[in-house]
């Protein structure tokens, strides 16, 4: 009986194969914008030796085995290089069991279409996992290709190093102005979440190392980097334009020192540039200076809550009652307190010059290298 509905459905499988071209074209858009050239060739000849297998199954049910597994994995590999997306690739299985299908019913006798049905289900057990396996897995290889070009042109405009063989690789435009953010995450980020939210700020793929934290990210108008800070889950970004690729590296360091820095001060979570603590970098130069001011406070060494007052105070602005209210002390006490620190210090946080010099003392013992404290 199989033999007999083998050569019943073997002269039909040009025609069923050139049914499945022609539906393919019609229904699935990756085979529609291919060439004529590519459809009547390596399409067709996919389509047929698949046939082959079906046809061959019928006349010795379970006779496709591993040799024609890796044949299909094969084929399945080289679509997949191809960027045939796998919904098109299974679209394509389908419509080739429909067409087959309705071949075998056409032409079957009652008592050979279970028998039949079963060996084209069988086939389709076979085959469409292994087209998904191989899929997944020449698509993987492509990405990891791809991330590591991507992360070669990083590294190489990081350095200063050229560039240009390996943004064509990438296919990456480079050119332009663009904004060098790192970021700090209060636990360790998931790449890919990171690099999901870096994409769909910039509306096109970014050159990252999200487990470091650094990402290079055109210049978008209206855009805002402090959203995509959160959007990103990280507590801390700093940010420094460069307006060339050949400015990148310079960005990239500017951009670490401001974030070392604010994570110094132990500013609150945001994002941060150069000119945020400009005053700040300048203090932070380590020498006699630097010491030197930070003394002014040794006074308060033994009244750690003078020392948080004055931080708190220099932080609302000397706004006596915003700081009172987070401490949770009375104003009385916040009067006291500061007078304190002005006894303590001999500076007058009431003199202008003398609050200027108190803040600066702030600042610079939180940046003063330890072995500099009393």
């Amino acid at each position: 009986m199989g033999d007999d509905l083998h050569t019943r459905l073997a002269p039909r499988v040009r025609e069923l194969t050139a049914a499945v071209v022609a539906r393919c074209a019609a229904e699935v858009p990756f085979y529609r914008d291919l060439p004529r050239e590519a459809l009547d060739g390596e399409v067709t000849r996919s389509v047929t030796a698949v046939f082959g297998l079906l046809l061959r199954s019928v006349r010795d049910p379970g006779s496709v085995g591993a040799a024609d597994l890796t044949r299909i994995i094969e084929w399945s590999a080289r679509r997949a290089e191809e960027s045939l997306p796998l919904e098109a690739a299974l679209t394509a299985y389908l419509i080739g069991a429909e067409v087959w299908w309705a071949a075998l019913t056409e032409v079957a006798e009652p008592e050979e279409v279970a028998a039949a049905g079963a060996g084209l289900l069988g086939c389709l057990h076979t085959a469409v996992p292994a087209v998904a396996l191989a899929h997944v897995q020449a698509q993987e290889d492509i990405r990891g290709e791809d991330r590591r070009v991507r992360r070669a042109l990083l590294d190489a405009l990081l350095e200063g190093l050229p560039y240009a063989g390996l943004a064509e690789a990438a296919r990456v435009e480079v050119g332009g102005e663009h904004d060098v953010v790192v970021l700090e995450f209060g636990r360790a980020p998931q790449p890919r979440l990171v690099q999901s939210a870096l994409d769909a700020y910039a509306g096109t793929l970014v050159l990252a190392d999200p487990a470091a934290g650094l990402a290079l990210l055109p210049v978008r108008p209206g855009g805002s980097l402090e959203a995509l800070r959160r959007d990103c889950g990280a507590t801390l970004a700093a940010a420094a334009r460069a307006t060339e690729p050949a400015a990148i590296p310079a960005a990239a360091e500017e951009a670490r020192q401001v974030l070392d820095l604010v994570r110094r001060l132990g500013r609150p979570p945001g994002l941060y540039r150069f000119d945020d603590v400009l005053l700040e970098h300048q203090l932070a130069r380590p020498g006699a200076g630097l010491t030197r001011l930070a003394a002014k406070l040794d006074a308060l060494e033994e009244h750690p809550y003078l020392l948080e007052t004055l931080r708190v105070f220099v932080h609302h602005g000397h706004n006596r009652r915003r700081t009172a209210l987070d401490l949770h002390v009375h104003r009385n006490t916040l009067d006291y307190r500061l007078h304190r620190v002005t006894a303590l210090t001999g500076l007058d946080l009431a003199v202008p010059a003398e609050a200027r010099l108190l803040e600066a003392a702030l600042t610079a013992r939180e940046l003063a290298p330890p072995r500099a404290r009393p």
